[in-house]
């Protein structure tokens, strides 16, 4: 069985997802983001009063109020397979105010499986799957040119999140159509 609720924050309403233990967070969820739930092997129970959703919201509090909350500080379980786990925990990674490129978790990733290189396509999956969305922060990641690119809650999202953990927004830019990556 799987829990939610709803948090209602500067970039809308977020739903928030946890386990059948109601202990780990296995999902975060910004109104009309693409693949809104879709981890979620069942459809979860409404319920607010659960301490991994008190835990939650006071670091999205702190977060969106501009502090820098640790990752640590929350249980988090998102559910994927080892590939997606393997982009998600380099994505922990991410300092705030800083960026990396799908190329970069790439190498990341083929270094850490032995391997010569790695598909950035497959890890832009894995990045747009991110069930634990802004935790787990997915945003801080731009195309090679420094495009804004590959967010599931919109450009316009990524960068309001960009902008509040303080990143030097002076060489990304926001593709028109036909941009090359």
């Amino acid at each position: 069985m799987y829990f939610q609720t709803t948090y209602h924050s500067p970039v809308g309403t977020i739903t928030l997802a946890c386990d059948g233990s109601a202990e780990q967070l296995v999902g975060l969820w910004t109104e009309g983001q693409k693949y809104h739930g879709d981890t979620l092997p069942e459809v979860p129970e409404s319920r607010d009063s659960l301490a991994i959703f008190d835990h939650a919201r006071d670091w999205l509090d702190r977060y969106f109020a501009g502090k820098q909350p640790a990752i640590d500080e929350l249980t988090l379980a998102p559910i994927g397979g080892e590939f997606r786990q393997g982009v998600w925990a380099i994505l922990r990674e991410i300092p705030y105010g800083q960026v990396i490129t799908y190329g970069e978790i790439a190498k990341q990733m083929a270094t850490r499986a032995g391997k010569e290189r790695m598909s950035s396509q497959a890890v832009g999956g894995a990045v747009g799957h991110n069930p634990i969305s802004i935790i787990i922060p997915c945003h801080r990641v731009v195309g090679a040119n420094g495009s804004l690119t590959g967010y599931s809650g919109g450009v316009a999202m990524k960068t309001l999140l960009l902008e509040l953990e303080g990143v030097d927004m002076s060489r990304l830019f926001v593709p028109t159509k036909g941009t090359a990556l």
